[in-house]
């Protein structure tokens, strides 16, 4: 199946509403995640949480000016960490509402999930998903893992694909996140899928200054980005192919608690994710990372440029 191609329903055996599909891969603003719409309340205001990396922050901050511009107070706890300690502070009330990804989000709640097109990932995430928290309709950016090396080290090894890795099992060294090591997009899926296993496996960060220094430096060989990083281009990294379709797609989703999930948020939220596309985002990040730019300035700029946000006075 392709993977733009969206499934039109749930699941027969899924007791959670169904999805209605449109061309620009944004669901309905009625009925989505794993309960129904219309329970919450953002009266009091939303929470926003973010991972800590640059463009979770941005997203962050675009959340939180669309939301303020439908009459939503809104507040950003930017660089919170990892999934492991963000879904808890939202399933705990800490946080209220965090930027998400398809792919990613399925493999931490379902590692054995085996879906990789978009409606279908929707699908089972809706199923996959604790109680008391929902995904709101995913948008047209998609910020993917990939695995990159230099020119030099795709031409030493002659490497096009993740399968070639496995020819040099126990030469090569990977850099990536810590929790990297323990996910099936990481080092767990490389070697169930693949068949690759590194002499090392190096706990650097997500996209960020580490791994690409130490790509830049031959410390690491193999090092996790993410595909909206600017650098890859920059610098005439190789992102090895993906044959097997180990890496997901990866939409950005709204991951919210269904006590603020009411049609005032999901309407502005929708918005934004019909409006910002891959392109966008990625000149977003360049912005912060390049140009050295607050993420909260250039969030809230985009926004007011495309009409989703009130003009600063």
């Amino acid at each position: 199946m392709n993977r733009r191609t969206l499934l039109g329903g749930l699941l027969a055996t899924a007791s959670v509403p169904a999805l209605a599909a449109c061309g620009g891969g944004i669901t309905s603003l009625e009925g989505e995640g794993n309960s129904l719409a219309g329970g919450g309340s953002s009266k009091d205001g939303v929470t926003i949480g973010t991972a800590n990396f640059t463009e979770n922050q941005i997203l962050g901050y675009l959340y939180a000016a669309v939301l303020e511009a439908a009459g939503v107070k809104a507040t950003v706890r930017p660089g919170l960490g990892t999934r492991e300690i963000l879904i808890p502070a939202l399933k705990g009330g800490d946080i209220d509402l965090l930027p998400e990804y398809q792919g990613a989000l399925l493999h931490y709640l379902d590692p054995k999930a085996t879906v990789t097109e978009e409606g279908e990932m929707q699908n089972a995430l809706a199923v996959a998903l604790p109680k008391g928290l929902q995904i709101l309709p995913y948008g047209m950016a998609e910020d993917s893992d990939a695995f990159a090396v230099t020119r030099e080290t795709a031409k030493r090894y002659k490497l096009r694909s993740l399968a070639d890795l496995a020819k040099h099992n126990g030469k090569l060294v990977i850099g990536a996140a810590p929790e990297v090591k323990k996910r099936t997009v990481g080092a767990v899926g490389l070697k169930d899928v693949y068949g690759v296993e590194f002499e090392e496996f190096k706990s650097l960060d997500s996209s960020g200054p580490l791994v690409k220094g130490a790509l830049r430096k031959g410390d690491v060989d193999v090092a996790n980005l993410f595909t909206t990083d600017t650098d890859i281009k920059a610098e005439g990294w190789v992102v090895l192919a993906d044959p097997k379709n180990l890496v997901p797609g990866q939409h950005v989703v709204p991951l919210i608690a269904d006590r603020k999930a009411d049609s005032t948020v999901r309407r502005a939220l929708a918005k934004l994710g019909a409006a910002l596309t891959t392109e966008q985002l990625t000149e977003l990040n360049r912005q912060v990372d390049k140009d050295k730019k607050d993420p909260e300035d250039v969030a809230r700029t985009w926004a007011e440029q495309h009409g989703l946000a009130k003009r600063s006075s």
